[in-house]
């Protein structure tokens, strides 16, 4: 491609890239990490929603969010430079999933499910000798696990881990659930105070509100909850997925979605308040173009809640792993704890529905607990999350997948990580998945600096609708200074690699 980098460009650029690998030796040594298991082993991958590594304490954070998992982390592999490939639950994890960047499975928008070319493209597929068993309290998710039924042993019912909800309409209306939530909401659930059946709604409402009663002094600011009223309790999943994953046929291929800490942040009595009046301080930063005005003491607030409901997930995945070890079932399985994308408390943007792809977006947690595992190996290369479907195959022994985007993880790998290797993440929520894109956002991470591009955005940047961020991710974590001006050759090197990926992908082969 003529836009590609040179040679040239590319040794400048791994002059400046620094290499950050510490690999202390585990249990196993390396070589045998690296090597196919022969007898088949299980894999359980636990993921909990729109879960940030700059909230993480074992990632630095000034906040000790996550007790347990550092507690386990001594055991793991703990990726700390790790990326979603999108910015919000669908197109990342579709990737996830797939092992394909968004641009491939084309899973853009909240009503997207994968193209039909990827809907055999998938982890399941690619474990089929296994038994495969999926749940989601995710409804966006549930579309993916119902488009890759096929390929599931068992597909969990959505509705079967909830406290409360419209688990009726997942269950009969799964190929039209968006239109069959809205006939729900208007039979069933009053909406500003009326509905289409006065008798049924105030039944149903009534039955709802007593379960969710018997909660309320557990739950202070609210039982989580989903949508409108689906409510679910964490504990009740971990408790169900700790008695079952031992009567699981085995080598399994478990894959579980939770919801916490994805708003609303809800967290338990034993966690409210737990942060407040702690005294850590946020540095204030500037507002973002793509930012609604948010008051700065509203997203402290916010950053404080979903940090408390982070304590919340951290002690029911805690409970789940001691569980699983104590069974026995962790000297043959490989557990895998990650997240789709992150969440934002700054630039005065709170949640993840921006265009925005600041660091607290796209970092996500990735550690991986090798069978029988005893010690720590810390990976501050960056990388991706299509990289968790090619390193599971290869890591079990299994035949690779040959429409992934990604890479064997180190130190897994049979050669060390490439320092000039691009990691990309991308959203166009608002493209027609069959279509040319018209407005994007594109990331490009090598080595210690990321570039992101913003394409189409006529409405916040003016006629020309674009915008280049350049940032040393290594120096300047916080992000706080652009470099697209002072550093104009790095700048130009990263687009042009990052617009000829645009290019190339424009027009959708489906």
């Amino acid at each position: 491609m003529a836009n590609s980098v040179s040679r040239r460009d590319f040794l400048k650029l791994a002059a400046l890239t620094s290499l950050n690998l510490s690999i202390p030796p585990l249990a196993k040594s390396a070589d045998q990490l690296m090597q196919p298991q022969q007898e088949k082993q299980n894999v359980l991958v636990v993921v909990f929603d729109a879960f940030s590594a700059y909230h993480i304490s074992l990632h630095g954070y000034g906040r000790e969010t996550t007790p347990n998992l550092a507690r386990l982390a001594e055991r793991a592999v703990v990726y700390h430079n790790h990326f979603a490939a999108g910015s919000f639950t669908v197109p990342g994890t579709a990737s996830l999933l797939t092992g394909a960047l968004p641009w491939k499975h084309r899973a853009f928008r909240f009503e997207n499910g994968v193209v039909e070319s990827y809907v055999k493209k998938s982890i399941f597929h690619a474990f089929e000798s296994y038994y495969r068993i999926a749940y989601s309290h995710n409804p966006h998710v549930v579309r993916f696990l119902n488009q890759f039924a096929a390929d599931l042993t068992t597909l969990i019912p959505y509705e079967q881990l909830l406290l409360t909800g419209n688990g009726l309409v997942q269950a009969f209306f799964k190929n039209d659930d968006d239109i069959a939530n809205i006939s729900w909401s208007r039979i069933m659930v009053k909406d500003k105070g009326l509905s289409y059946s006065l008798f049924l709604s105030s039944l149903y409402k009534q039955y709802n509100e007593n379960k969710i009663n018997a909660y309320k002094d557990i739950f202070p600011i609210g039982v989580p909850t989903i949508k409108g009223d689906d409510h679910y309790l964490l504990e009740d999943a971990i408790d169900w997925l700790q008695d079952e994953i031992p009567k699981f046929p085995q080598p399994f291929l478990g894959y579980f979605h939770f919801m916490p800490p994805h708003d609303p942040y809800t967290p338990p009595h034993d966690f409210f308040g737990y942060y407040k009046n702690d005294g850590l301080e946020f540095a204030g930063k500037p507002q973002d173009i793509f930012a609604p005005v948010r008051p700065f003491d509203f997203m402290l607030a916010k950053r404080r809640e979903y940090d408390e409901f982070i304590l919340y997930l951290d002690r029911e995945f805690g409970r789940l792993f001691d569980r699983l070890e104590s069974s026995g079932l962790l000297e043959n399985t490989w557990v895998i704890f990650t997240s789709d994308h992150g969440e934002l408390f700054e630039r005065g943007i709170q949640g993840h529905i921006t265009p925005a792809f600041y660091q607290p977006l796209v970092r996500v947690p990735l550690l991986i607990f090798p069978p029988g595992g005893t010690t720590r190996t810390d990976i501050h290369t960056p990388t991706s999350a299509v990289d968790v479907l090619p390193t599971l195959l290869h890591i079990t022994g299994q035949k690779t997948a040959d429409w992934t985007d990604g890479v064997v993880l180190p130190p897994f790998a049979a050669s060390a990580p490439d320092p000039g290797r691009n990691v990309y993440a991308f959203q166009s929520y608002h493209s027609e998945q069959n279509a040319v894109l018209k407005q994007a956002t594109g990331m490009l991470v090598k080595g210690k600096y990321k570039l992101v591009y913003y394409s189409g955005y006529y409405d916040e940047l003016g006629a020309e609708g674009k915008l280049i961020q350049l940032f040393n991710i290594e120096s300047d974590p916080e992000e706080l200074t652009d470099l697209s001006s002072s550093e104009q050759e790095i700048a130009a090197v990263l687009l042009a690699e990052l617009k000829a990926k645009l290019a190339e992908v424009n027009e959708p082969d489906l």
